[in-house]
C-alpha cells in the first residue's frame, strides 16, 4: 500500500525509483485508461524493471478521458485554458490535500516559509476563467502568508506598483508571481527597483502579445524590475507538482517529481541526459490520476537532473504507435 507521506518524504534517487515502480504497479491495476494504454504497448508490470521502462501516457488523454486511479469522490476539477471551441484538459482531483501538501512542501523546499513573504499575484488571464489549478495554489499561498498586503491584481497596475514600492521601503520579502504579458505591461508602465522581491513568471502570452523566447522575456523583465534573475514556475493542469527556476530558465524538481526526455522520432525510447527531446514527467503526487505523463513540451535534462524547456512541438502524438483512439 502506498502511503501519501512516503511520497513527500523521498530523500534519495533510490527511494524515488522504488516508489515510482510501486506507483506504476498501483496505477496499472487501478487506472482503466492507463491500463488500456499499457496493454496496447504490451507493457506489463513484470516487464518494468526501472523507471525508464515505464510507459508515459500522452497528455492529450486528459482532454478526452477521465484519468483516474481511484473511485473516490471528485473534490475538484481543474481545467486548462483553451481557445474558443477547443477541447480543454481536465484533471479530476479526488484529494485536494495531496495538491496542497505538494505545493506547500515544494515552496518551502525552494523558497522557505510562506509566512515570511507577501504574495502579490498578477494573473489576469487565469482569474478570468474557472478551474485554474494555479489560481487555487496562489490563493492558498496568499492566505497562508498571513500578510495583509498579499493579494490578487487584475488590471490595477497602479495599486500593484505602489504596493511594491511600499514593501521595498520596508525591506519586506515579497513574491511577485505573474503571467508573462501582465509582467511586461507592468514594466512598460513603471520603472521599479526591486531588492527584496522575487519575480516569478508562469509563462505564456495567452494570446495577448506576440510570443517571445524566455531569454528575451527575462532580459526585458530584469531591466524593468532592476533584478539579476527572473524566476519561473513549470506546472500544468495535469500535474499536482511544480518545478521552479531561480534564473536562466533552468528548472529543478521537488524530490517527488522527475523529468525525463523521450526521442522525438521514437516516443517509447527514453534518452540519456543532454539530448533535446519530448518532456516526460513523473509526478508521484498524481497517485490518484496518472503519475507518468508524456507532455507536448520539448526540452533537455542535464546530468544533475535539472532541466530546461525549449518550446513545444505540434505533432506531439506518440509517433509510431497510434494509440490515441482508446
Amino acid at each position: 500500500m502506498i502511503i501519501k507521506e512516503d511520497i513527500f518524504n523521498i530523500k534519495t534517487d533510490v527511494e524515488f525509483e522504488a516508489l515510482a515502480l510501486k506507483v506504476f504497479q498501483f496505477q496499472f491495476e487501478n487506472n482503466p485508461v492507463y491500463r488500456s494504454f499499457c496493454d496496447l504497448l504490451y507493457k506489463h508490470p513484470s516487464d518494468i524493471k526501472a523507471v525508464s521502462d515505464i510507459p508515459f501516457l500522452p497528455i492529450q488523454f486528459f482532454k478526452t478521458k477521465d484519468v483516474l486511479s481511484t473511485s473516490n469522490t471528485i473534490e475538484k476539477t481543474f481545467s486548462s485554458s483553451g481557445t474558443t471551441g477547443s477541447i480543454t484538459s481536465k484533471h479530476l482531483v479526488t484529494d485536494l490535500k495531496l495538491y496542497e501538501t505538494s505545493y506547500l512542501k515544494a515552496f518551502k523546499h525552494f523558497y522557505g516559509e510562506i509566512e515570511d513573504y507577501v504574495v502579490l499575484a498578477l494573473l489576469p488571464s487565469y482569474l478570468e476563467r474557472d478551474g485554474s489549478s494555479l489560481i487555487y495554489m496562489v490563493n492558498d499561498l496568499i492566505e497562508k502568508s498571513n500578510q495583509t498586503e498579499s493579494g490578487f491584481y487584475l488590471n490595477n497596475l497602479d495599486d500593484l506598483a505602489n504596493t511594491l514600492k511600499s514593501l521595498e521601503g520596508k525591506q519586506q520579502k515579497t513574491l511577485l508571481i505573474g503571467v508573462s504579458f501582465a509582467l511586461l505591461d507592468l514594466v512598460e508602465a513603471y520603472q521599479l527597483n526591486l531588492k527584496h522581491t522575487t519575480v516569478m513568471e508562469t509563462g505564456g502570452m495567452k494570446g495577448r502579445r506576440k510570443e517571445i523566447i524566455r531569454q528575451e522575456l527575462h532580459q526585458i523583465l530584469q531591466n524593468g524590475f532592476n533584478v539579476n534573475h527572473i524566476h519561473s514556475e513549470y506546472g500544468m493542469t495535469e500535474l499536482l507538482s511544480q518545478a521552479y527556476s531561480n534564473g536562466n530558465g533552468v528548472f529543478e524538481c521537488p524530490p517527488w517529481m522527475k523529468i525525463l526526455t523521450r526521442d522525438t522520432e521514437d516516443a517509447l525510447t527514453i534518452q540519456q541526459p543532454n539530448k533535446t527531446g519530448g518532456i516526460n514527467v513523473i509526478d508521484l503526487a498524481n497517485i490518484n490520476s496518472c503519475s507518468f505523463i508524456a507532455t507536448q513540451d520539448l526540452g533537455k535534462v542535464y546530468n544533475n537532473g535539472h532541466f530546461g524547456i525549449i518550446g513545444r512541438f505540434d505533432n506531439s502524438d506518440i509517433r509510431g504507435c497510434n494509440l490515441m483512439a482508446l
